[in-house]
């Protein structure tokens, strides 16, 4: 199905770039992708042309039967969820949530959902839907920006600030402003990251080119990285004491937007336990 999914995307952009963007992959992957679904089908389905590509005869008959499939898998799967009177909710998370918002959600969810239990699923930066996209998670936290087809509840708002060797120059500031941090090398995302790993960068900020010392899949990653002097990296403010580690300091960065903490689903999500658990978040969030 996700192959499917990224056919459906290059066919209705003609361009393979705007499709990347468009599903949060980068273009040698989603390219690789349409490359395997071809040698599967036996024939071509694009054609490269000076503005992108186009489809051939026989991508043009394939198309409308791909978007039949997708669709009423898609419907299929949300029947087959609401025919269970009871199963498992998977929660996908990316980094710890804290805040006093998952412990107590759980506790409501359960008080609403009598008879459901709670899977929690540790996704990697790589797929920035948080397991949404592929059905592998009913739920997600995970940190704006999302990819489309994707609906969110914002649960927290915080500065970015900067985790770095406790020996580090800058650790002598108070506070450090973002211009200072042009030259540093910084741990990044995975490519497949898209957005969300151009935020953590601090593009939103900067006119340059981010300078990238290593790239990590996982918040364990990102931080025995920066213990061992591969570089800093931008850390949430309510994600500073959870991630706290000897030979790292965590400073405030002046001059950068927010980041936001989110619940996501799918778009058009109906279920009743996926709106039981995002209204106990809610509730957590009204009573803070």
């Amino acid at each position: 199905m996700r192959e499917l999914r990224y056919f459906v995307a290059v066919a209705e952009e003609l361009n393979v770039t705007r499709a990347a963007e468009r599903l949060f992959v980068s273009q040698p992957a989603l390219s690789k992708q349409l490359r395997v679904l071809e040698r599967q089908l036996g024939f071509r389905l694009f054609e490269r042309v000076h503005s992108g590509v186009v489809l051939t005869r026989q991508g043009e008959v394939l198309l409308p039967v791909a978007r039949d499939l997708i669709e009423r898998w898609t419907a299929g799967v949300e029947a087959a969820r609401a025919a269970a009177p009871a199963g498992t909710l998977v929660i996908g998370i990316q980094t710890a949530v804290g805040r006093g918002l998952q412990q107590e959600a759980l506790r409501r969810f359960r008080a609403a959902m009598p008879g459901w239990e709670v899977s929690l699923r540790l996704v990697g930066w790589d797929d920035p839907s948080g397991g949404l996209a592929d059905g592998s998670s009913d739920v997600a936290f995970i940190w704006l920006p999302v990819p489309p087809g994707l609906q969110t509840y914002v649960l927290a708002t915080e500065s970015r600030g900067l985790a770095m060797p406790d020996d580090h120059p800058l650790a002598e500031l108070p506070e450090i402003p973002f211009a200072a941090l042009r030259e540093e090398p910084f741990i990044a995302l995975p490519p497949a990251a898209g957005p969300l790993r151009d935020f953590w960068l601090g593009r939103d900020a900067r006119d340059d080119e981010p300078v990238v010392g290593v790239t990590a899949n996982t918040p364990e990653e990102v931080f025995e990285a920066v213990i061992s002097g591969l570089g800093v990296v931008l850390v949430a403010e309510g994600n500073a004491a959870l991630y706290n580690r000897p030979g790292m300091v965590y400073r405030p960065v002046t001059g950068l937007p927010p980041g936001e903490l989110a619940i996501a689903w799918r778009e058009g999500d109906g279920s009743p336990q996926v709106a039981a658990f995002v209204d106990a978040l809610r509730q957590v969030v009204a009573k803070v």
